[in-house]
């Protein structure tokens, strides 16, 4: 389009050159015959002065201007007759000749003069035939320039309208180039740039919402569009990556917290079986991936016993010795995997897939439990190894601290020998009874072995205590849920009831009375013979005041032995006798 619109451009401009042009030639034939023209006069002029007179300066100059006006005359007539119409041609002629008429003429005159013949001379350049010959030069030339302008201005009619058809072609061309142009930069500016900037708007309105999951179309452009898109998909990345550290932190932070909620709980548990309900709870928070046990050492420091599961693990058993596992033996953390190349735990079953993680818990340089995880669903224990240990080392010191408690717990509340409560232990019970409001009764029962000094004397003393542990055992049995067992001081005992009658904590003496009669106690294999025991027995039904239910209890085993040893008394009676109801 470019191309056609110049070559328009050209054509118009050629066309406003060939007007030029004509009105060039028109201007040069006008000025040739304007001057031949000119000529004939000034050669009529110098010819009649010469006439009229004489003098040689005049026919000299007649002389010049008749020859340039014959060479004017010869130029015309040599004059391109192409160019030229034949009306143009033909007038073109005839001013020819009628300049070479009339320079005849003043020729003939001027010949005439020089002969003398002065008269005739002077009729000849002012005759009618002069006159007329004259006439017919002006009216020829002026016919001959009418001819010309008519012509001109055809030309310049017929070039304008050329260059004015070519340069209105041009022009729209020139507009449809413009146009196209304006078309192909709109195109190019929509789908190059506003498209992709429109596209990268909506892109980074996301961006900044955090929103990752938009997607930066590839772009292989070079240009600023391009570094422009390369720049959003690095922040888009940056933005992800982000996302997922600070993802991973914000999981992490959480993991802390609930460890150190554990611990908090941990460190409230009153006993080991509120222990062993806390870890599993908190292990499927922070580890949901694993599951695993909580193993507790026993007493005699050989076998483990699952205290607490969680998520179900299959690899593990309920309870095994000390030496099926390689981190008790080792007394570090045991990764159990064949894909490791490390041995695995005899505890495991090996025929299933998956890793185990074996943690000794260890407190004060003793080993107190296993803390044990196996991996779900293909979870990571690796990954998790960190925080295990770490949990593990405040677990076992928790589970030290429990055991600890509750052995000085055992040394200040219960009796060294026979396991029960000890007298401190019944001094608590009793003031609890006496502090508390309530209409429910209570009782107490004294409980004396029968000659308890002949175990000691004809048997020994490792008889007596013996002899000691079977009463205690016996007590705690048949007291059961109603009651706390207590060693009083020697061979007395006092059994608490709570919540018990009259009849009832009797009927519990007497059970108490008959199961110790008539169970046989062997000592490294002798009989030790019977053994019975008398028991005094109080309540605080009757308005009777708890304050005294010791003194009342007492009095009524003195009054038991006093009356012939293995019976019940009650302070609520008058009767006496084995088994019977004695005040």
């Amino acid at each position: 389009m470019t191309i056609l619109s110049g070559g328009a451009f050209i054509i118009s401009a050629k066309s406003i050159d060939e007007e030029r042009l004509a009105t060039e030639r028109a201007w040069r034939l006008d000025e040739q015959v304007e001057a031949l023209s000119r000529a004939a006069e000034r050669t009529t002029e110098d010819a009649r002065l010469y006439i009229q007179k004489g003098d040689s300066r005049y026919l000299k100059a007649f002389e010049e201007a008749d020859a340039n006006e014959r060479a004017r005359g010869k130029s015309l007539r040599a004059l391109d007759q192409s160019r030229l119409s034949v009306q143009e041609a033909a007038a073109l002629s005839i001013i020819v000749n009628d300049a070479e008429l009339l320079d005849e003429i003043e020729e003939r005159a001027v010949k005439d003069f020089a002969n003398g013949e002065q008269e005739k001379a002077r009729a000849a350049v002012f005759s009618a035939e002069h006159e007329e010959a004259q006439s017919g030069l002006l009216a020829s030339v002026a016919h001959f320039t009418d001819l010309v302008a008519t012509r001109t201005e055809q030309e310049l009619a017929s070039a304008k309208a050329k260059a004015d058809l070519w340069g209105a072609v041009a022009k729209s061309l020139l507009l449809a180039t413009a146009l196209l142009f304006l078309s192909v930069l709109y195109f190019v500016l929509k789908r190059r740039v506003a498209r992709p900037l429109l596209e990268m708007s909506g892109i980074v309105r996301r961006l900044a919402k955090q929103d990752y999951d938009v997607q930066v179309l590839p772009d292989g452009r070079t240009d600023e569009i391009g570094d422009m898109n390369a720049a959003i998909q690095v922040f888009r990345d940056n933005g992800i990556e982000r996302d997922r550290l600070d993802a991973e932190r914000r999981m992490d932070q959480q993991t802390k917290d609930l460890i150190l909620q554990l611990m908090h709980r941990l460190q409230a548990c009153r006993d080991e079986a509120e222990l062993a309900d806390v870890v599993p709870l908190f292990a499927v928070q922070i580890f949901p991936g694993l599951s695993g046990r909580l193993y507790i050492m026993n007493d005699g420091r050989t076998a483990l016993t699952a205290a607490g599961t969680w998520n179900d693990p299959v690899r593990s058993s309920q309870e095994f010795q000390t030496f099926e596992c390689w981190g008790l033996r080792r007394g570090r953390p045991h990764m159990s995997d064949s894909s490791e190349g490390d041995v695995l735990c005899q505890h495991l079953n090996d025929a299933l897939p998956g890793g185990s993680l074996c943690v000794p818990l260890a407190a004060h340089g003793d080993i107190v439990g296993m803390l044990y995880f196996e991996s779900v669903e293909g979870t990571k224990l690796i990954a998790a190894r960190v925080y295990i240990e770490l949990i593990a080392e405040n677990l076992g010191l928790a589970i030290a601290n429990l055991q600890l408690r509750n052995r000085l717990t055992n040394l200040a509340t219960k009796d060294a020998l026979t396991g029960l409560l000890n007298r401190r232990s019944l001094d608590e019970s009793l003031n609890r009874l006496r502090r508390e409001e309530t209409d429910l009764p209570a009782a107490l029962l004294m409980v004396d072995i029968d000659h308890f000094k002949r175990f000691n004397d004809d048997f020994g003393h490792d008889a007596g205590d013996f002899v000691m542990c079977q009463v205690a055992a016996i007590m705690a049995d048949l007291a059961g849920t109603a009651g706390l067992a207590h060693r009083y001081g020697g061979e007395e005992f006092a059994v608490v009831l709570r919540n018990v009658g009259r009849s009832a904590a009797f009927e519990i003496a007497e059970n108490i009375r008959h199961a110790i009669e008539s169970t046989p106690i062997n000592h490294l294999g002798r009989p030790l013979g019977t053994v019975t025991v008398s028991i005094g027995v109080a309540s605080t039904e009757a308005n009777q005041p708890p304050t005294t239910l010791m003194q009342r209890a007492d009095a009524a085993l003195l009054r038991a032995k006093s009356s012939g040893r293995n019976v019940t008394v009650a302070d609520w009676t008058d009767s006496g006798g084995a088994g019977r109801l004695v005040g």
